[in-house]
């Protein structure tokens, strides 16, 4: 068995890269920028999957390359709106499918095996290191079963040097200029450090998270009940990473941070929510979604719990309500609400609004 997949912009016909948004943004001071995001999806040519490997009944299914994780897995299966992009905080967000970093949603050189046997199901998952060591590596497991009309599983995930990507500040811009002759080709630093160009380069925080969640669903008759909790730490990485290194797609990472977390943040998810069976045709989906973060700021900051640093205490809260209505097989139309409002130590940066309300309607084909 193998996959391929890719994900591009219709509109333009371009694969899709998050982390060219953020890049577009360098240098821009915050309440100038537009929509920017990290991402497992960064341009790469088959940004979703690509793997090969075997599949038996009996045995289970071993495969090898780029993979969604096993924490991803779950987080589409019991997510009350099947991590939806435009009603999900965890599906839009990728930071409870990251295990703690979009980014690693989805993993290069790694190997994943899932199995099943009678009520019980499990699988693991390792990513190789391009590095010596333990740089850079990643495992996860899973475990769980099926009983009359419910399933529930268990997940553990660790991820090294885990990078979260954000764009360049306008002194940050400005240092990069400074230090490169870029009147030559290829740009020359007189004191031979390395130089690097604002069009493909970006700031990171890099940390080393260990995840552990647990995750259920129960049906009983039309209706499907689903929620889980993820309890992600966030500790500064064993093996840093140089500024120069690489990310996903490409991208340089011009600024490195490996010291954000002196003190571990802890964040935790919450989500729970249910879907209706109205009529044959037509389903009704509603879903709350809680982040809950711990104060990790140091030095002044320390033990704050208001909107003066990323580093206090926060919260946000999410809640979601959808119809879907199906005229055929392959063919359904959707119309939903949802609101998202972020307090505190999550709050911080946000200029303009904490709180949003989207409503979107569509219809939908599956070929």
């Amino acid at each position: 068995m193998f996959r391929l997949e890719t994900f591009f912009n219709p509109q333009s016909g371009n694969l899709s890269d998050a982390l060219k948004s953020q890049v577009l943004n360098n240098g821009r001071a915050l309440s100038a920028q537009t929509t920017n995001v990290d991402s497992s999806v960064a341009g790469q040519l088959f940004a979703g999957a690509a793997y090969a490997g075997f599949s038996s009944p009996t045995v289970g299914t071993f495969t090898f390359g780029r993979h969604v994780t096993l924490l991803a897995d779950g987080v589409a299966k019991y997510d009350p709106l099947a991590a939806s992009n435009a009603f999900s905080l965890i599906g839009f967000s990728g930071t409870a499918a990251g295990g703690g970093d979009t980014e690693d949603r989805r993993l290069d050189q790694s190997v994943k095996y899932t199995g099943k046997y009678g009520p019980v199901h499990f699988g693991a998952l390792y990513q190789f290191s391009g590095a010596s060591g333990s740089a850079n590596t990643a495992v996860q497991a899973q475990i769980g079963g099926d009983f009359a009309g419910g399933s529930v599983d268990g997940y553990y995930a660790k991820k090294r040097d885990a990078i979260a990507t954000a764009p360049l500040s306008a002194t940050q811009v400005g240092d990069l200029a400074t230090i490169c002759t870029t009147s030559v080709t290829p740009p020359v630093n007189p004191s031979g450090a390395q130089c690097y160009s604002s069009s493909n380069s970006l700031a990171a925080t890099i940390s080393d998270n260990t995840t552990y969640g647990v995750m259920a669903a129960y049906t009983v008759g039309t209706v499907r009940l689903s929620g889980g909790y993820e309890h992600i730490a966030f500790n500064n990485p064993d093996t840093p990473l140089e500024k120069g290194s690489l990310t996903i797609g490409g991208y340089v990472l011009a600024f490195t941070n490996n010291a954000a977390f002196n003190n571990q943040k802890i964040l935790q998810v919450f989500w729970a929510g249910a879907k209706f069976g109205l009529s044959p045709s037509l389903d009704l989906l509603a879903a709350f979604y809680h982040y809950k973060q711990n104060s990790f700021a140091t030095g002044a900051k320390a033990g704050c719990s208001d909107n003066s640093s990323g580093g206090c205490s926060g919260t946000e809260d999410s809640f979601s309500v959808v119809l879907d209505y199906r005229f055929a097989k392959r063919f359904d139309g959707y119309f939903g609400t949802f609101y998202t409002g972020v307090k505190d130590g999550l709050a911080n940066g946000f200029v303009f609004n904490t709180s949003t309300v989207s409503t979107t309607a569509g219809i939908r084909f599956k070929f």
